[in-house]
């Protein structure tokens, strides 16, 4: 799995450099959320989905563990970047409350730094 992690004062940017996020990649990307999330202690984190093309329930469900593991010690992420049928499937979930959808990452920023 490629991606790269960014460290803008107490916020993370992680950018995901791979066209599908599904069943092939999640394990492995849970597993690199929990790492930062726990063992690094991250609060506020950007995911940045500007290269995924595709992705499914198990994708879904990575992203979900991330947002889950940020909320117990009191931060929030953003997803930024995402195309139309990542945004759609957000939408249909229901779940734009818990996985915000933002533009661009300096307005995801924004957003993080307004947050304690």
């Amino acid at each position: 799995m490629n991606f790269e992690v960014k460290h803008n004062d107490d916020i993370v940017v992680f950018k995901l450099n791979e066209k599908k996020l599904d069943t092939t990649i999640s394990g492995i990307l849970k597993g690199e959320f929990t790492i930062l999330c726990q063992a690094e202690g991250v609060r506020k984190m950007i995911i940045d989905l500007s290269e995924v093309e595709f992705c499914d329930s198990s994708g879904l469900s990575a992203l979900l563990l991330c947002q889950r593991q940020i909320r117990e010690r009191g931060g929030a992420i953003r997803l930024t970047h995402a195309n139309e049928k990542i945004e759609t499937l957000v939408k249909i979930s229901q779940l734009e409350r818990v996985l915000p959808l933002i533009k661009t990452n300096d307005l995801a920023i924004e957003e993080l730094q307004n947050i304690e």
